[in-house]
């Protein structure tokens, strides 16, 4: 037998390698077209999951489409009452228009098999939407290789799109009014009873919780305020109070190195200031509890990522290989403005409101794709530090319009004190200007204010007072301490 040289041509090969039909069973389609007009109790084996659109061949996909509005309008499907949609269509020319129904109904054996045949054609077409998924992949990697595109962004819609095929999952379709109240009423039912997965992440800071209320999966929240009001330390409570419940959480620190907030974390939890930690003043009594923090502390389902700038799609990407060990509770990004946009360079696009508008509808879907609450930070504009009442609002949000729209709930902390120690009054004013200071200091010392500015489906406005302690970036109840 002689062998074939490199580069000589197999006919039968190459023809194989390019071209392949993409996979489908007309057999399959058509069986189950002819079982369904001759017996229309073969539908209900097959409409929970087979749509229209799962069809290879067009005109079968018509046709299925056509006996399920017959049948769901209470008649018989059949091809005489099918004939008028079909007797002059034109994809039907060849086949004798209406004849094309009769066939199908005349060669069906049985309609035992029905849901099989359902089967094989959801299975092909979903072969055919992971073809499709890899080839744009494929098409990205090469069209996109000289863009700001990265590789997670081309990964991130490829894996979501591949899970939801491994899910089975198909696009929301339209329900009755009273699936949704059924589901709405499950979830009241749940609440009322005090199931775990109703009751939403909570702080585990009682008047917090009540200002702001649980944080619900699918929804995306906002923690606003400007730099020292303690934004990242609050943030740090939901995430490590969530864990301490067994709620697994994904922290994505944007700013911060893992180190810092490990340092963080030490403080809020074994009450030893991060200025002691770096400066190595500690006792043997500190370094017993620290020892003891960390064995307890890292028992947490809670994970942290401090990769600067990531886009949504990394982020997403991240979080859902995290998700594949477990369900994920709690999705942190601290904070909003370092996030990438997706396919734009952000030092390059002079229009920041544009790619935040992105960031956030990046969230919010990503919020939805793992059934999860994304509670994102976000710094504040430069010019509420000149009006005289430095109390943040929905304008005070940088490029305010997309986060506020998208956004669930919207949150601002705010320290008095943090601005009235810049306005002692000088040496040598009068007494009652003194006094006044005096007073105001007393009153905002060690306290943080919460102020809801916005909550979808409730009133804003709300506003709680927490003690704070800045030594060791603890955020509890003003009045009674929670217990660790």
């Amino acid at each position: 037998m002689s062998s074939m040289h490199l580069g000589e041509i197999n006919p039968d090969r190459d023809v194989h390698q390019s071209y392949r039909e993409p996979p489908s069973n007309l057999e399959a389609e058509q069986a189950l077209l002819g079982a369904i007009m001759v017996n229309n109790r073969a539908y209900e084996k097959v409409c929970e999951f087979l749509a229209p659109e799962h069809f290879f061949d067009p005109i079968n996909g018509e046709i299925y489409d056509a006996c399920a509005s017959v049948i769901e309008s209470g008649k018989q499907a059949s091809p005489v009452t099918l004939k008028g949609r079909f007797d002059t269509h034109e994809a039907l020319k060849d086949e004798g228009g209406a004849q094309y129904l009769v066939r199908l109904a005349a060669s069906v054996i049985t309609v035992v098999n029905a849901e099989d045949y359902g089967r094989t054609i959801l299975g092909a077409f979903q072969r055919r939407k992971l073809i499709d998924l890899c080839e744009t992949a494929v098409n990205r990697c090469y069209s996109d290789f000289h863009t700001e595109t990265t590789p997670a962004d081309i990964v991130a819609p490829l894996m979501t799109g591949i899970d939801d095929v491994s899910a089975g999952k198909e696009p929301a379709s339209l329900v009755h009014v009273t699936d949704a109240f059924d589901k709405a009423l499950g979830d009241i039912e749940a609440a009322v009873k005090g199931e775990e997965g109703a009751r939403g992440v909570r702080s585990g800071i009682n008047d917090l919780d009540h200002a702001v209320g649980p944080l619900f999966n699918k929804r995306l929240y906002i923690l606003g305020g400007r730099p020292g009001m303690m934004k990242t330390g609050l943030a740090l409570q939901y995430a490590w109070r969530a864990a301490k419940q067994g709620k697994r959480v994904a922290f994505f620190s944007l700013e911060m190195g893992r180190e810092e907030l490990a340092k963080r974390l030490f403080a809020i939890y074994a009450g030893i200031s991060q200025e002691k930690q770096d400066g190595g003043l500690l006792d043997v009594d500190d370094v017993r509890r620290l020892v003891l923090a960390r064995q307890e502390l890292s028992e947490l389902p809670l994970w942290i990522d401090d990769e600067p700038a990531p886009s949504v799609a990394q982020i997403q990407q991240r979080a859902r290989k995290l998700s594949r060990k477990g369900k994920l509770d709690l999705i942190i990004v601290d904070y909003l403005q370092l996030v990438a946009p997706g396919n734009t360079s952000r030092y390059r696009n002079a229009n920041r409101t544009q790619d935040v508008t992105e960031i956030c509808a990046g969230l919010r879907q990503m919020a939805k794709n793992l059934d999860a609450p994304v509670l994102a930070l976000s710094q504040l504009s430069r010019a509420l530090e000149s009006r005289e009442n430095k109390r943040p609002t929905l304008s005070d949000l940088r490029e305010s319009g997309a986060i506020e729209q998208d956004a669930h709930v919207v949150m601002f902390v705010y320290r008095d004190e943090y601005y009235a120690e810049k306005e002692e009054p000088p040496p040598g004013s009068k007494q009652d200007l003194i006094d006044a200071w005096d007073e105001r200091m007393e009153r905002s010392r060690n306290v943080l204010e919460v102020i809801v500015g916005k909550r979808r489906g409730g009133p804003p406005g709300r506003k709680c007072a927490l003690h704070v302690n800045l030594e060791l970036g603890r955020v509890e109840n003003l009045y009674r301490e929670s217990s660790r």
